[in-house]
């Protein structure tokens, strides 16, 4: 079982910038899934922001790509999305969610389908 938090969200004008944090309950390793975060805007389905396998480089969905870099700390138990030059469309939920399958990072990572464990989400909320 991994319950993973997140933090960082809050209110900010059009570019300017926010850090996300995601970390597993109990400072747990996220060594082994294949991790991501998804954001959600009110009446809308769960978008794909960016995703990671631990081993791996970061790929990032369209929304996000040149403006946001997901990384994570030395101790593989945290993983940022810092995002950058934020806008008004960048308003929602974001989650941390983990695949814990330990399999390959595919395209399905793009969907919220293979993911089995979801933080709470923390609130993003740009204005212009």
């Amino acid at each position: 079982q991994v319950r993973l938090v997140e933090s960082g969200g809050g209110l900010v004008q059009a570019g300017n910038s926010l850090r996300l944090s995601c970390a597993a309950t109990s400072g747990r390793t996220l060594r082994s899934y294949t991790m991501a975060w998804f954001r959600q805007a009110p009446g809308k389905d769960h978008e794909f922001v960016s995703a990671i396998r631990w081993n791996g480089i970061p790929t990032y969905g369209d929304s996000a790509k040149g403006r946001f870099t997901l990384f994570r700390n030395n101790a593989e138990t945290k993983l940022f999305l810092e995002m950058n030059n934020l806008r008004p469309e960048d308003t929602g939920s974001y989650y941390c969610a983990a695949d814990s399958s330990g399999g390959i990072m595919t395209d399905l990572h793009r969907s919220p389908r293979p993911y089995d464990y979801w933080g709470q989400g923390t609130q993003v909320t740009v204005s212009s």
